[in-house]
């Protein structure tokens, strides 16, 4: 019963999608249902009271008529004064012809009719005969034998009444049978019927501009509060409401007004912290270079004397130089993320070579024997060469680190796939490793994620796949993460970026002023599958339906 009346509700609202056009449709049916329900009682009323009072006059006539003209016949009388009986019988105000049926002075049967051609006695249904002509006992509670009978006919489509009665006296004595047509009052009820029509389709078209009214009246605050609500997702957390009267909208609105401002006070109070964690963690990085400049020049000293030192002392010189040479990229990485969370990162755009990008990165960190690069020669970008380097790196590298060798990447043009319309880059880093377990995939991207809470510490600070996935952001592009489909793949990471980041890089003033790059910030995901050369699929490079990376 519960599922449907929520197949029902749900049915409804497909039929009816906003609230004001499901008020006007309430009011409407209220109103028809009323006015239908008050019509028909009015009409049927109205139809008992004319059509009773029509026969009850004919008949009350038709009764005197009897009384007065046939019952003055003599006793022995012949077919010729029956005839003219029925003739002043039907003469009367009420219109209606007349039947008589007797037996004249020589017991001979005797049928006198006021228009033989319209009314005969044939006409006359066998049901009401039977009921005139039958005697009933007298007694106390029936004080005549014959009682006067009718009966509701139609002929030709037109309504008539039919009725009959017997004279009392001595027997045999006549009867008489009477045909009035009720054509005035049927046509008396179907203009009443019209008026009531009418005035039902005034009343529904008056409720439903009462409901067109009213609806206006409702939604009018509902509205307000609609957009001020969406002003408020939109970040503008001063948004209040004007608030009049003590309705249940009034205060909602006021429940509104105290929410905004809580949130605005809580939000204002997160804003406040979080520079202020960006502030410490930014000095702090600042602070940590100058110490780590001297004890890098020290540790550089130490490792270049570190085959005259004693053997008990060279692998503290070691761990020393190492764990040195880890800090100070943890301070430039933190110092990185900084500028990403502060907004004053920008782009420095140049027109480079993909292919020859790539190899530059691979050759800088001599991965040549461990890279097989998959790009044809020619394939220009306008991008920032720094930020590109950084992504390859960390990418590479990561794969390199994690995955297996060789390590392939591939790089590709997809044309028209970028948000502007122009074409896209799509670099696919593929290794040979075990792949990326299905519950780490959505947290690769993140900040200090490991994947491991045995191995909490590693070689890596943590933020090189976060940096590179902001350094993707700002160029308006995505970095996805997914495992490979064949059993020589291991892990894919695919970097889409539009061609021309033109559109993204701000003005030297505007970078001046902190504020953030103009940069596309898709939706994170993790690639859903490849084609044959390696490349994530889907309509662009920026949809994704298979996952999503949390973000940094």
């Amino acid at each position: 019963m519960r599922g449907a009346l929520t197949r029902f509700r749900s049915r409804l609202a497909g039929l009816l999608p906003t609230l004001r056009l499901r008020l006007v449709v309430v009011f409407a049916l209220v109103a028809l249902a009323a006015a239908v329900s008050a019509s028909g009682i009015a009409y049927w009323l109205n139809r008992d009271a004319v059509l009773t009072r029509a026969q009850d006059a004919a008949l009350k006539d038709f009764r005197k008529a009897m009384e007065d003209h046939v019952g003055q016949l003599p006793r022995q009388y012949d077919c010729a004064q029956l005839r003219d009986a029925a003739g002043r019988m039907a003469n009367s105000t009420q219109g209606y012809e007349v039947v008589l049926l007797g037996e004249d002075r020589n017991g001979s049967a005797c049928r006198a009719a006021s228009a033989p051609g319209f009314f005969t006695s044939s006409d006359v249904p066998e049901s009401l005969r039977s009921a005139v002509d039958r005697r009933r006992e007298v007694d106390d509670a029936n004080r005549f034998p014959y009682h006067l009978y009718w009966q509701r006919v139609v002929r030709e489509e037109d309504p008539y009444l039919v009725g009959g009665a017997k004279l009392i006296g001595r027997q045999p004595s006549p009867s008489g049978y009477m045909l009035k047509s009720l054509a005035a009052e049927r046509d008396d009820l179907s203009s009443l019927a019209w008026s009531l029509g009418i005035a039902t389709a005034l009343a529904l078209i008056g409720a439903m501009l009462l409901a067109q009214a009213a609806a206006t009246t409702v939604l009018r605050p509902v509205r307000r509060l609609g957009d001020a609500a969406r002003r408020l997702g939109e970040g503008k957390l001063d948004t209040r409401l004007k608030v009049s009267g003590t309705d249940e909208l009034a205060q909602l609105s006021r429940t509104f007004n105290a929410t905004a401002a809580s949130l605005e006070k809580r939000v204002a109070e997160l804003s406040a912290r979080e520079a202020s964690s960006r502030r410490f963690v930014a000095d702090m990085s600042h602070e940590l270079r100058t110490p780590l400049t001297a004890i890098s020049a020290v540790t550089e000293v130490l490792e270049e004397e570190q085959d005259n030192l004693d053997p008990m002392i060279a692998p503290a010189v070691g761990l020393v130089v190492s764990e040195t040479r880890r800090l100070a990229d943890l301070v430039e990485n933190l110092m990185e993320v900084t500028r990403f969370d502060a907004g004053t990162a920008r782009l420095v755009l140049d027109d480079v070579d993909v292919a020859d990008m790539v190899t530059a990165c691979i050759d800088a960190r001599a991965w040549l024997d461990a890279v097989e690069l998959d790009a044809d020669r020619g394939i220009t970008a306008r991008l920032d060469p720094r930020r590109l380097d950084v992504i390859l790196a960390n990418l590479i590298g990561n794969a390199l680190k994690h995955g297996g060798s060789p390590v392939r990447v591939s790089v590709r043009v997809r044309p028209g796939a970028a948000p502007s319309g122009d074409d896209a880059l799509v670099i696919a880093v593929t290794d040979h490793g075990p792949g990326i377990p299905e519950d780490v995939l959505p947290h690769v991207f993140d900040r200090f994620y490991k994947a491991s809470a045995s191995r909490p510490r590693s070689e890596g600070s943590g933020l090189g796949l976060s940096i590179a996935m902001e350094n993707a952001h700002i160029h308006g592009g995505t970095i996805r993460a997914r495992n490979g489909e064949t059993p020589d793949e291991g892990a894919v990471f695919t970097l889409l970026l539009p061609r021309d980041a033109s559109e993204l890089a701000e003005p030297e003033g505007d970078a001046a002023a902190g504020r953030r790059p103009r940069g596309r910030h898709p939706d994170r995901g993790r690639d859903g599958g490849r084609d044959a050369d390696g490349e994530g699929h889907g309509d662009a490079p920026w949809d994704d339906d298979a996952g999503r990376e949390n973000e940094a």
